[in-house]
């Protein structure tokens, strides 16, 4: 029987045979595609797609077994472990037990240049070390959950958080490959840092990519990335999400624009979503906070 070519792995989890086992799928445009399921034990083989492919296993203990790129391994599953998938190649995969997993999907087309860049043009990822069996990586798995609770609270995740994480993932790929990797010298140039941050600013309401703010500070996504936090003391997003929530706390506190209204001016697509991110950091709804500022005495009067 012949399989048929799947352009992503994203497409192929949704259409293909395991598609019936997705509890969550999300995607930044083409920069990054998030995938949740639970899937019974069996054959779980993907065919040959065009991305690098993380799996991890969110409970662990099932015997694992197959090739994904590196040769054949036949090992142990850990909680929270990570399995890596070679671009372009049929993975042959055997689960013994009934498991749940979160995958993170890299299309080359959009990421062999960072990867390339952040080896400094030596071979980025050691698929014959990496595509053998089960590893550990706390900075991965911290990354994987930041980024996991984020979609939680915003949806879909915006262009710049995929590509930041993404950024993030595949540098400790390279890394635990033994790839060198080029060191960050510095922050931004104080022109670069202010262009950006008003670019931001002006900015607030789309889903403005780290691309577009690497270009103004011309340098690379990779190297940006890691010279914004060095200036900023944050990574970009979380000067993003800090420059939405004071914005929103400036419309609450001045006019009397609705708050379904306030939330698209500052880039959230719904006001459930501004409500999900403004508790987390200012521990109050829109709402609340309107009330508190415009009429302090009687918000905190007892009830």
């Amino acid at each position: 029987m012949t399989v048929p070519a799947y352009h992503s792995f994203a497409q192929w989890y949704s259409k293909g045979h395991l598609a019936h086992y997705v509890r969550t799928m999300k995607s930044a445009g083409d920069i990054i595609h998030l995938l949740e399921a639970a899937q019974p034990a069996g054959d779980m083989s993907d065919p040959a797609v065009p991305d690098l492919v993380l799996y991890q296993d969110l409970h662990g203990g099932s015997r694992v077994s197959g090739d994904m790129g590196g040769g054949r391994f036949d090992v142990k599953s850990e909680k929270g472990g990570f399995f890596l998938s070679a671009p372009k190649f049929a993975n042959t995969v055997i689960v013994d037990a009934a498991h749940e997993l979160r995958s993170l999907s890299f299309p080359l087309a959009q990421w062999q240049s960072v990867l390339d860049e952040a080896a400094d043009g030596q071979f980025p990822v050691d698929y014959q070390k990496l595509c053998m069996g089960t590893f550990v990586s706390p900075a991965i798995r911290s990354a994987i959950r930041n980024l996991w609770v984020l979609c939680d609270e915003e949806g879909a995740p915006s262009r710049l958080l995929a590509r930041a994480a993404g950024l993030e993932i595949l540098a400790e790929l390279c890394r635990l490959g033994g790839a060198p990797l080029a060191t960050a010298k510095g922050g931004l140039a104080p022109w670069a840092q202010r262009r950006c941050l008003e670019l931001m600013r002006a900015r607030l309401s789309e889903d403005i990519s780290l691309d577009e703010l690497a270009a103004e500070a011309r340098l690379s996504p990779f190297h940006f990335a890691r010279m914004f936090k060095q200036s900023v003391g944050v990574p970009p997003r979380v000067y993003l999400t800090q420059l939405r929530i004071e914005k929103a706390c400036e419309l609450l506190e001045q006019t009397d624009i609705p708050v379904t209204e306030i939330a698209q001016e500052v880039g959230y697509s719904s006001n459930q979503v501004l409500a999900r991110v403004f508790i987390k950091h200012r521990h109050m709804s829109p709402t609340d906070y309107r009330r508190a500022v415009r009429d302090p005495v009687r918000s905190i009067a007892p009830q």
